[in-house]
């Protein structure tokens, strides 16, 4: 049996690495860094870590709040849009890069990271 994206990319401790990698850059990058201004990132941190581990095959559930719900709020009030959320996975692999992961699973990354654009971005299904 093939193992999971969680497991391929290194378990617990890849995922902890990418996220804070990814935050560094994301909170660099003046196109999106403004959707995080009064955000606690300790909680946003782990929050990230929890989903990516669930998305990834880690667990079985996410424990969080659904991806549309959690984002309704900035695609009413900030305007997220479809660059934003090209720009976050521009970030992610980029902190992905920066930790040596190499660039299929970085593709099956952002394949799975695709697959939750509706819902970021409170479209209908």
């Amino acid at each position: 049996m093939a193992s999971s994206l969680f497991e391929r990319i290194g378990g617990d401790a890849a995922v902890d690495a990418a996220v804070v990698r990814f935050y560094e850059i994301v909170l660099a990058d003046d196109r999106i860094r403004h959707f995080f201004d009064g955000v606690d990132m300790a909680g946003q941190t782990l929050h990230q870590k929890l989903f990516l581990k669930y998305a990834f095959g880690g667990m079985p559930s996410y424990p969080g709040r659904a991806m549309r719900k959690a984002h309704q709020h900035l695609v009413r009030d900030l305007g997220l849009n479809d660059a934003h959320f090209d720009a976050v996975l521009e970030d992610l692999g980029r902190a992905l890069r920066d930790l040596g992961v190499g660039e299929g699973m970085i593709g099956e990354v952002a394949a799975v990271a695709e697959t939750t654009r509706v819902d970021v971005l409170d479209r209908a299904a």
